[in-house]
């Protein structure tokens, strides 16, 4: 069964942003139906015209509602601009507007009718010109709305009231208040969309830390093989020209053919194996450089001077594949990675928060991939949930010679890191 919130934590950061900015624009039609509906308390105002105003304002908050998720569709690249919306909104906020004014004017003689009416007209406008203001990119477009709803309100209001005055007052009030709620809409969108390119910024940086590695191994060996294959293809052509020859010295070239081939053989070990090491120094260091330029609090504590290269090797990946892990799998906060020999094993902890339940101790190819890495230096793998979203990998490998271990014996000297960064 799916614990309460279980659907909120499985999404990542840019969808979280996305579901609270689509529903706070939801929200705001909540609201423009309730700063409306607040008047109509009172059983008085359902009288005459009065009575189209609350059926009037729910068509067009539905509307407005629409128009703004279909926007925000829009300013993602995943639907097409909502033109025909926006321009049944403008027709439906102009048609709402003249209604209201008429009921405020010529109406039913009632002071709390005429009041209610003239919320409708400012309400209606404003709220219209904020959720407009998502339909288009540029900015001098969006003051263009802003503005032309502001000079409706005055076009509409002036002719059936006469009033300029009470004109000017509603035309500076669809102005302030619809400049204000663009500015909202404009401003979320634009963060939005800064959420989403931080992410692919993040992806496209690990994607060009895997290819320049690969290309750092490449390189590595060209260096390596190039010279060595070359000159072998040169003493191999020499000894089947002096072969034919019936030279002697055909041999020696040969000979010599053999010792570059064992030479590079020897040389690609060891880049190999220098590509497949992992320092855990170099590991621990990293890791806490990348999860804290992904917002995430990252604590480490024990240093790895003095331990054996395979050991150091072994967890060196153990907190390489963790560290992914954190990176990939839930929205982590905080991270804590601690270093510790006790009993001649060296004990290697990683826990974090904001785990989903997908992250389980038996499944994934990569803690499956990190046991069989353990088990050849007789280590061994722990990982699971220790408490709600907190998931805790324990990684233990035995100490190799006993100088060595009667060396490090005890708690290894502890330094503290902490980089609290809000994510």
């Amino acid at each position: 069964m799916r614990r309460p919130g279980g659907w909120w934590r499985q999404k990542s950061t840019p969808a979280k942003v996305e579901t609270y900015t689509r529903w706070s624009f939801h929200f705001f039609a909540l609201a423009e139906f309730t700063a409306v509906g607040l008047p109509f308390t009172g059983a008085a105002l359902w009288t005459g015209g009065g009575l189209w105003l609350p059926p009037m304002m729910l068509v067009h908050c539905t509307l407005c509602a629409a128009t703004a998720s279909r926007a925000l569709d829009w300013t993602l690249g995943r639907r097409p601009q909502p033109v025909r919306l926006l321009w049944a909104l403008a027709a439906a906020t102009a048609a709402v507007a003249v209604a209201a004014i008429w009921i405020a004017e010529h109406g039913p003689d009632h002071e709390g009718v005429a009041s209610a009416a003239g919320v409708v007209f400012g309400v209606s406008l404003i709220f219209a010109a904020g959720v407009t203001a998502l339909g288009v990119r540029k900015r001098h477009r969006v003051f263009a709305v802003v503005n032309g709803f502001a000079a409706g309100a005055g076009a509409v209001a002036f002719p059936i009231t006469g009033d300029g005055f009470a004109t000017l007052v509603a035309m500076a009030s669809v102005l302030i208040g619809g400049a204000f709620l663009a500015f909202t809409s404009v401003f979320s969108v634009w963060l939005l969309n800064a959420v989403y390119e931080l992410d692919e910024a993040r992806e496209t940086r690990a994607r060009l830390a895997v290819a320049e590695e690969r290309l750092r191994f490449g390189r590595d060996l060209h260096d390596v093989m190039g010279r060595n294959l070359a000159v072998i293809a040169l003493k191999s052509e020499l000894a089947v020209q002096l072969a034919r020859r019936g030279r002697p010295e055909a041999v020696e070239q040969m000979i010599e053919v053999q010792r570059l081939a064992q030479e590079s053989q020897r040389e690609v070990r060891e880049v190999v194996r220098g590509y497949r090491e992992a320092d855990l120094g170099v590991e621990l260091a990293g890791a806490q450089g990348v999860l804290t330029a992904a917002g995430i609090a990252c604590e480490v504590r024990g240093e790895a001077d003095g331990l054996p290269d395979e050991v150091q090797s072994a967890l060196g990946w153990v907190v390489r594949e963790t560290t992914t892990n954190v990176l990939r799998h839930g929205d982590a906060g905080r991270c804590s990675v601690g270093l510790r020999v006790t009993e001649g094993r060296v004990v290697l902890t990683v826990e974090n928060d904001g785990a989903v339940a997908e992250r389980d101790g038996g499944g994934g190819s990569g803690l499956a991939g990190l046991r069989e890495r353990l088990r050849q230096v007789d280590g061994t793998l722990e990982a699971g949930f220790v408490g709600a979203g907190v998931f805790r990998v324990v990684a233990e490998v035995p100490l190799g010679g006993k100088g060595l271990e009667s060396k490090t014996e005890g708690p290894l000297k502890e330094t503290s890191a902490v980089s609290e960064v809000t994510s």
